[in-house]
């Protein structure tokens, strides 16, 4: 291994989170994501299975109770409805530890000077995941977990989570909130579900939400992320970047309204790892968030890790 290596953190217990036939957060999604990464372009990549999230790890962002009731949500057979759209089988506590776990190993790998970037290939997702409500398909806040394990394993005194999925990420935001040394940074289409993510939210130094109008498309985007977003970010200096990567600002994405590009998630990463060089030796952690078209999230995906390798 070499610190200048990327990896790529799955498990297969994530192709075993079954949320049943026609529901966007869907098996196929992870499936296109490793085939696209398993082709000569990525043979680079150091692959790694991800680990088991612990429960001390957890409860640095939620509740016991909330813990205790995932958990024994979890159906012996068949599916339940966790909420209104989280959707729950058999096998999806072990992929939800599993997503989590991947977000602690990568910073370990990371602060431990065994990875310089990380891409965590895990479902289900984390950002709507509040600290004692499930939400948007999400179970555990996978980002907020790895910036809290960021300081309290590794000492890490400013940790940044920039978040590019369309939709705004309520729950990374509401634990981040007020935590001194952390940062959230969120762009993505407004009005929009969960309904957060508006400019009045935004706390100088902790949280920037840059909340973007249905239809923007390459042009308006990229100018507000360097101009604001950027600008933040280098202001901030973290030692440690985190990124939740979503890839439903797509213009194909059936859930949202933006209209970004394959080009557009390169220049997003390229910009992201400028930032990541400049202040923190190059140091990215990067989660899969989301993105339902099945063609434009592999596509994303492959621009952003390709990126990431760079």
């Amino acid at each position: 291994m070499n610190n200048v290596s990327t990896w790529l953190i799955s498990h297969n217990d994530c192709l075993h989170h079954d949320t049943g036939s026609n529901h966007p957060e869907r098996i196929e999604r992870l499936e296109a994501i490793l085939a696209a990464l398993d082709t000569p372009g990525f043979s680079e990549l150091e692959r790694h299975e991800a680990e088991m999230a612990s429960r001390a790890a957890l409860q640095r962002a939620h509740g016991e109770d909330y813990i205790d009731a995932v958990m024994a949500a979890i159906p012996s057979a068949g599916h339940s409805q966790f909420n209104a759209d989280t959707t729950l089988s058999p096998g999806s506590g072990d992929a939800a530890l599993r997503s989590a776990g991947a977000a602690i190993q990568a910073v370990d790998a990371i602060q431990n000077g065994d990875a310089r970037r990380v891409f965590c290939a895990t479902r289900p997702p984390g950002h709507h995941a509040e600290p004692d409500e499930s939400m948007g398909f999400c179970l555990f806040s996978n980002a907020a977990i790895a910036a809290l394990h960021a300081q309290a394993a590794h000492g890490v005194q400013r940790v940044a989570v920039v978040d590019f999925d369309v939709h705004h990420g309520n729950g990374t935001q509401t634990i981040l909130t007020g935590r001194e040394g952390l940062f959230y940074l969120s762009t993505h289409q407004y009005p929009l579900f969960p309904g957060t993510g508006s400019r009045k939210e935004n706390r100088p130094g902790n949280i920037l939400n840059i909340p973007m109008p249905e239809g923007t498309g390459s042009a308006d985007y990229r100018q507000q992320f360097h101009c604001e977003a950027i600008s933040a970010l280098i202001d901030f200096d973290p030692e440690l970047l985190i990124i939740s990567a979503g890839f439903d600002a797509a213009v194909e994405d059936p859930l949202a309204g933006l209209a970004l590009t394959t080009d557009d998630f390169a220049w997003i990463t390229d910009e992201l790892v400028a930032v990541a060089n400049y202040c923190c030796g190059g140091h990215i952690c990067s989660l899969l968030e989301g993105g339902y078209d099945l063609d434009a999230l592999a596509r994303g995906v492959a621009a952003h890790v390709g990126g990431l390798m760079k």
